[in-house]
């Protein structure tokens, strides 16, 4: 057998192969991020705003644990058979919604889409870092995470623009039927990484007790014990803590102040849109002047990029901050995850991904549920302006305890 290299340029075909199929991952979850929050106000009558966001829970914990236990399947199984499961999971997703008659099958169906998710973008992310040279990660990162939120930030556009022109349910929701079956079909084509990985763990010169860490010693390493680890992975929920407040409470909070359907689809978009676009560069850059900066510095242009939206009062600023907010979520996105191929050793790397993985995504589900009870408590404009705290104190915390992972 002729051996694999190691190397983008190398592997261009694959590479780019990945990069597609994760743009199309994206697309699944960019479907309900204009449509489903109103959804449950409009069409289902719910008037709790802790009951419109219950979709958002049982997505944000069922991918949260999926990612936790994706890594530990993929350095068992592989990666390829992993992806496509992930895929023909997301196939019953939008016909769920569809022909959902309750709203408890929405949340099943986001049950379905968070594991979904959990398996293909945890399984692309994973096979562009096995393909990489190390100081090739954060590139690989910031292309995987461009494609995937450039994929959210389309959709959700076009769903609201469907949503404008038919309705919010089932017309946008055929669209994801499609995606579902060509991410099947280009899962099946990508060759696994099994080879590269193999070639990545040769050259490292692991040793042998590093070998056989369990899953509980990687846990506690990523979690607690290691300090450059743990950092990452608080910065990893306290972004999407915030992504998952902003997932359920920006439809609502742009709704009440007036704004169409249409306009918030387009700050909906807009907001990924620029988390896609600028990881094309943060990713790169972060391997060129490291990461502790922009992880750091990037949880504070979220944290401030919400109270700007809070503090104005017209569309153009609203765009705007939308634009800030996703160049803060960039300049941490694929940085954090280069961070932990920067640490973790190729033999526990995809299981130590998986528990960054499995944090950062809960996030989701405890932003939902922090921001639905302070919106019934205090309102919504006060749920974004004190959950922008988490993310303010995050970047201090990586600020004071994380070292500069890159190596030179």
């Amino acid at each position: 057998m002729v051996e694999r290299k190691i190397g983008i340029v190398e592997n261009l075909f694959q590479f780019t192969l990945l990069v597609v199929i994760n743009l199309f991952v994206g697309s699944m979850v960019g479907i309900e991020r204009t449509v489903l929050p109103l959804l449950g106000e409009k069409q289902f009558g719910l008037a709790s705003t802790s009951a419109a966001l219950s979709f958002i829970i049982s997505f944000g914990f069922s991918k949260a644990i999926v990612n936790y236990f994706a890594g530990q399947i993929a350095d068992k199984f592989g990666r390829k058979r992993v992806l496509l499961l992930g895929w023909i999971v997301g196939f019953f997703v939008p016909i769920l919604t569809i022909y959902a008659h309750a709203w408890w099958i929405i949340v099943i169906a986001n049950i379905l889409l968070g594991i979904n998710q959990g398996l293909t973008w945890s399984m692309t992310v994973n096979m562009k870092i096995d393909i990489a040279k190390a100081n090739q990660r954060g590139t690989a990162v910031g292309l995987n995470e461009f494609a995937g939120y450039s994929g959210v930030a389309i959709m959700a556009a076009v769903s609201g623009y469907i949503a404008s022109f038919y309705s919010l349910r089932p017309e946008p929701f055929y669209v994801g039927i499609g995606i579902a079956v060509v991410g099947i079909l280009l899962s099946s084509i990508v060759k696994d990484t099994e080879q590269h990985l193999k070639i990545q763990i040769r050259d490292n010169g692991t040793t042998t007790a590093d070998h056989h860490l369990s899953s509980r010693e990687i846990f506690s390493l990523t979690t607690w014990k290691d300090k450059n680890l743990s950092s990452i992975s608080f910065s990893g929920l306290a972004t999407n803590l915030k992504d998952g407040m902003a997932w359920g409470l920006f439809p609502l909070y742009f709704s009440a102040v007036g704004l169409s359907v249409s306009e918030i689809g387009t700050i909906v978009a807009i907001y990924p849109a620029a988390w896609g676009f600028f990881q094309l560069f943060t990713g790169a850059l972060s391997d060129k002047i490291g990461r502790k900066k922009l992880i750091a510095y990037g949880m504070w242009v979220q944290a401030f990029s919400l109270w700007f939206l809070l503090f104005v009062d017209s569309f153009s600023l609203w765009v705007l901050g939308a634009i800030f907010l996703g160049l803060g979520t960039a300049m941490v996105y694929p940085t954090l995850q280069a961070a932990i191929g920067d640490v973790a050793s190729p033999n526990w790397r995809a299981s130590s991904m998986g528990v960054y993985r499995f944090w950062r995504d809960s996030g989701y589900a405890f932003g939902a549920l922090a921001a639905g009870a302070i919106a019934d408590l205090l309102g919504v404009t006060w749920a974004i302006g004190i959950v922008a705290l988490v993310p303010f104190l995050a970047g201090v915390y990586s600020h004071m305890r994380m070292d500069e992972t890159l190596k030179q």
